[in-house]
């Protein structure tokens, strides 16, 4: 019997693990600073040598990491992009069509007539039924172009009136309409300028009518020039056409007095006045519309002054003289207005004066270019009530008519209030 025991031998020959190899007999190839033999001795000695990082708790084989919830994690992330993605692509680009497959739909028109906030709505010409749709949506008076257009399409008869209008904020698109439609809400700046009107009573009658300040328009006729108007002219006086005008808001008082001279022109070219013989024609018009009161005696008065210049004779107006000197409201002209030395006085210069006294219409324009036929030199109106006037072609027929004039100021106090 030998030393070793058996038992010994037979326990030696297991595995110490189970699964494990059985134990060989060391190897001079597997001492300390040799290479193992083999890459699963080299395993089997690395083992060894671990100090147990990654080993289980009980000093077995390390477990291997759980890696399939991250992944599981990253595709729903995917797809929850994807999702989003194209969630947000197909709502912006059809958000209408989702909402009415949905029933999500927004309204698309207010309510009611509006806000209280006033807002001005202009049409111009040539504008259609669009065009106005869109700028009341800019505007915020109406919610949609839709909406407004709409009705528009259902009623082919609705017709437009260019112009300004007043609406408010907020309105439905039926209130909106029907704003538009009714001449009431519809915004205009009107004057009316009388014939025979001095430039200066001209502006202020525009500033009354438009409320736009005096001042503008004194500094709008400044320069005659930018109208069109010829340099000889020494103002803007006589180049007004008198009528009633009417002026969109948010136009300027050099609007305004472009509208009247651009009138003016338009009227002498109606009656056939050439560019070149525009000043005179209204020289001798305004004349003819300060001094006669009838329309057969606007005729007659340009008569006498066709008649007058032709004899080479003074003009001897009043109407001119007064201008010159600054004095209105008087039938009978001053000492200092007779005596006085400006190209207005018509009792001393030869000729037509500088340039017209007032705002001449259709009626004077015509008396000058188709004056009436007879020999008169001289005219006087003896009833400043009605007008009555009487020509008379010498000098002792005209002092029986102004003999007349004072008799009939002296009559009563009513018609002495004509003749201060």
């Amino acid at each position: 019997m030998t030393d070793s025991d058996p038992w010994d031998d037979i326990f030696r020959s297991q595995p110490s693990e189970p699964g494990a190899a059985p134990s060989a007999p060391a190897s001079p190839a597997t001492s300390v600073g040799e290479a193992p033999a083999s890459r699963r001795a080299a395993r089997e000695s690395e083992s060894r040598r671990g100090s147990g990082r990654g080993r289980g708790p009980s000093g077995g084989a390390p477990r291997r990491r759980r890696r399939w919830p991250w992944v599981v994690l990253g595709i729903f992330s995917l797809l929850a992009g994807i999702a989003a993605a194209g969630a947000w692509y197909v709502w912006t680009n059809y958000e209408e069509q989702v909402r009415e497959v949905l029933g999500w739909e927004l309204p698309n028109d207010f309510e009611g007539s509006g806000n209280g906030t006033e807002v001005l709505v202009t049409i111009y010409s040539g504008e259609i039924g669009a065009d106005v749709a869109t700028s009341l949506v800019e505007q915020g008076v109406t919610m949609t172009f839709d909406a407004f257009y709409d009705l528009l399409l259902a009623d082919d008869t609705i017709a437009f009136i260019p112009g300004t209008y007043r609406l408010q904020e907020q309105m439905s698109a039926q209130s909106a309409l029907d704003a538009l439609l009714d001449p009431a809400n519809k915004v205009e700046l009107s004057a009316t300028v009388r014939e025979g009107l001095r430039a200066g009573e001209v502006i202020e009658a525009l500033s009354a009518g438009t409320g736009l300040p005096i001042a503008d328009y004194e500094a709008a006729i400044a320069d005659p020039s930018i109208y069109g108007i010829p340099e000889i002219a020494p103002n803007i006086e006589g180049y007004l056409f008198p009528a009633t005008y009417t002026f969109e808001p948010n136009t300027t008082a050099e609007d305004h007095i472009r509208v009247l001279v651009d009138e003016m022109f338009s009227r002498l070219d109606a009656a056939g006045v050439a560019v070149e013989d525009r000043h005179t024609v209204l020289t001798k018009a305004s004349l003819i519309q300060r001094e006669a009161r009838l329309a057969d005696d606007f005729y007659r008065v340009s008569r006498v002054i066709e008649n007058r210049l032709a004899g080479g004779w003074r003009l001897e107006f009043d109407s001119s003289t007064q201008y010159g000197a600054g004095e209105t409201g008087s039938v009978w002209s001053s000492g200092d207005a007779l005596d006085a030395d400006n190209p207005y006085n018509t009792y001393v210069i030869e000729g037509l004066p500088i340039g017209p006294i007032a705002a001449p219409g259709d009626v004077a324009i015509d008396a000058v270019l188709n004056p009436a036929d007879g020999p008169w030199f001289f005219f006087v109106t003896v009833n400043l009530a009605t007008g009555e006037t009487k020509f008379s072609e010498t000098i002792a027929q005209h002092e029986q008519g102004v003999a007349q004039l004072r008799a009939w100021c002296r009559a009563s106090e009513e018609n002495a209030a004509y003749c201060a």
